[in-house]
């Protein structure tokens, strides 16, 4: 068996080309506004490419960079600068923020009704409730995938690798809302391999290279490799060894261009909601 390749690349590219056809229709630019401390190379890459995207489907995108001296007082002002601007419709700090400050606080400042990163804690409880509005990217990207593929989630057996509140939890809960049976599986879950093989759907969302091997994935199964890791000579690979695990699975989503085109065309897709969330 030779596993279908879930091309984020494609899905991605025809969810933008609809939202600059709904943008363009508006009679308004949606905003958005993403705020970037420091200088992490990476972070800067992916503020780049959101840029980049925005401007692509019509949405007005303006980027803060502040410098790594940044006090939590000074970010906190800037968020609420940017929670009263009314051409802002939606707000994203780039993540991870730099040690000295409180992530948390951070996020919580954020108007939840521009919180394009679905973080906040309103957004959270929403989603948990059954009821969202401004869902997590990633994990929204990883449903789209999912559609995308034709795969049926009612009744599937699915297990989510890894618990963060970025995309774990969030990922569980939309597998759930979709009538799926659902396992959040850890680093403490017993025989790990074991609970991975009965998955009929596999979300890998651990942060560890190629931590999935071909002997945890069930014959035909859905693998959505959510992971993004940089090995030492350079490479970028996932939390699944692809390879391998094309070979048993019945479709996969390839480290790059699987989940992370996903990411950045959801985010505009928030950035557009919000904004006609705002002007109702």
């Amino acid at each position: 068996m030779t596993a279908h390749i879930i091309d984020g690349k494609q899905v991605a590219a025809t969810l933008r080309a609809e939202l600059a056809t709904r943008i363009a229709s508006l009679g308004f630019r949606p905003g958005l506004a993403v705020v970037l401390v420091g200088d992490d190379p990476a972070s800067a890459v992916y503020v780049r490419n959101k840029d980049r995207a925005a401007g692509g489907v019509g949405i007005a995108a303006r980027t803060i960079r502040l410098p790594m001296a940044t006090t939590q007082a000074d970010l906190l002002a800037v968020i609420a600068d940017l929670n009263a601007d009314g051409d802002v419709d939606g707000i994203l700090v780039q993540l991870p923020l730099p040690a000295h400050f409180d992530q948390a606080a951070v996020i919580n400042a954020i108007d939840p009704a521009k919180d394009v990163d679905g973080l906040t804690p309103t957004n959270a409880g929403l989603l948990a409730a059954g009821v969202p509005h401004l869902v997590p990217c990633t994990p929204k990207g990883v449903m789209k995938l999912l559609a995308a593929a034709g795969i049926t989630l009612r009744g599937t057996r699915a297990l989510v690798l890894g618990r963060s509140v970025l995309v774990g939890k969030p990922v569980a809960a939309l597998l759930t809302a979709a009538d799926a049976t659902v396992t959040l599986a850890h680093s403490r879950t017993r025989d790990l391999a074991a609970e991975c093989r009965r998955a009929e759907v596999l979300v890998a969302a651990v942060g560890r290279p190629e931590m999935v091997r071909a002997d945890w994935v069930a014959d035909g199964a859905t693998v959505i490799d959510v992971g993004i890791n940089r090995l030492a000579d350079g490479r970028l690979v996932g939390d699944v060894a692809f390879d391998e695990c094309r070979a048993v699975a019945g479709a996969i989503t390839p480290v790059p261009g699987g989940v992370g085109p996903m990411t950045i065309a959801c985010l505009l897709e928030n950035t557009l909601l919000a904004a006609l969330s705002r002007r109702r």
